[in-house]
């Protein structure tokens, strides 16, 4: 692939730097939309344009003199205001895509969710694009919105704007400041149980892997290509049980494993009496248990990656067992 000038949106997020650094030794000419300035985008000689997708001009003063859009930006969570994740994730599409337009801006790889599958406790075991529908009747904000935007985004795909989604499942690796944090406090703190048992199985994607499939996608994207105008799941390919999944990345962070459970039924009420308080008393944060999450907690979720494969490349580079390694190894040197 050609040298380009392409830009990220949310490149000082987790996947953001990924996809920044992968670009970078590519050899593109990488520039980054933010809200805020980040001091490990500026080490890696990354050009930095602050500003929020909800502002159309904002977005498409910073499209200005790109060659194609990582459009990676987006508020992720199991709660909050559906306004809120309709302004980041519906609007925010929109005037990416508008700004596209404006500037003549021909290949868009969007990142969007396996969550816009998600129907409460029906499980997908191996399931592909063509059989697996969207989702409906969702829980949470964040899916709904998500599932709106990808809609747009390949709906946008035409004879002069190529667009392809894709949904990489549960990112981790080194440098999250998410997911395996989260895991470890609370584990630490003897707050962490497994719903149902911990038995379904689940897809999960090493942050490698997740850039990687970007970069492929890019490379192969064009207008006419098999992987325009199409979205596809991601993933490590590599199901495991979310109790294996859960222990292995406590293990790389040095913490004991968790053995304890609670009943589905007990976590779903639990979840719809803390968002009852949470919307009631209007709480900071977010509720530890919603019942979003325990559908998606507790119900199996993996799903077959052959059409990745065949339309742009993305084969797993690195396996579950090579990336705990690595995340040992970083979460091991952080100060």
């Amino acid at each position: 692939m050609a040298a380009m000038k392409v830009l990220v949106t949310g490149g000082a997020g987790f996947l953001g730097q990924a996809l920044c650094r992968a670009l970078l030794a590519q050899g593109h000419e990488v520039t980054s939309f933010q809200r805020s300035h980040s001091p490990a985008l500026e080490a890696m000689g990354v050009r930095q344009v602050r500003g929020d997708l909800a502002d159309a001009a904002a977005v498409h003063a910073a499209f200005a003199g790109h060659d194609a859009i990582l459009h990676n930006a987006a508020k992720a969570g199991a709660w909050g205001s559906y306004q809120s994740y309709f302004d980041a994730n519906v609007t925010g599409t929109r005037n990416v895509l508008a700004a596209m337009r404006a500037h003549g801006i021909g290949r868009l790889v969007y990142t969007s969710t396996p969550s816009v599958t998600h129907s409460g406790r029906t499980p997908v075991e191996g399931g592909n694009e063509a059989d697996t529908p969207y989702g409906q009747g969702f829980k949470a904000p964040y899916p709904a919105t998500k599932l709106i935007a990808e809609k747009d985004v390949l709906a946008a795909n035409d004879a002069t704007l190529a667009t392809v989604a894709l949904r990489p499942r549960l990112i981790w690796g080194p440098g999250d400041t998410q997911l395996l944090p989260r895991l470890a406090e609370r584990a630490r703190a003897g707050r962490l149980r497994f719903i149902g048992g911990g038995h379904n199985r689940m897809d999960t994607t090493y942050i490698d892997n997740a850039a990687q499939a970007h970069l492929d996608a890019l490379a192969a994207l064009r207008t006419g290509a098999a992987c325009a105008g199409k979205a596809y799941f991601i993933s490590n390919g590599e199901p495991r049980e979310v109790r294996r999944i859960v222990n292995d990345l406590l293990a790389a962070a040095g913490v004991p494993p968790v053995q304890a459970s609670v009943p589905y039924g007990v976590a779903y009420a639990a979840g719809a009496v803390l968002e009852a308080a949470w919307t009631l008393l209007r709480l900071r944060g977010e509720p530890p248990m919603t019942r979003f999450l325990a559908e998606q907690l507790s119900t199996p979720h993996w799903y077959d990656i052959s059409a990745a494969a065949r339309d742009f490349g993305y084969v797993p580079r690195v396996s579950m067992d090579e990336g705990l390694r690595r995340t040992a190894a970083w979460w091991s040197s952080r100060p």
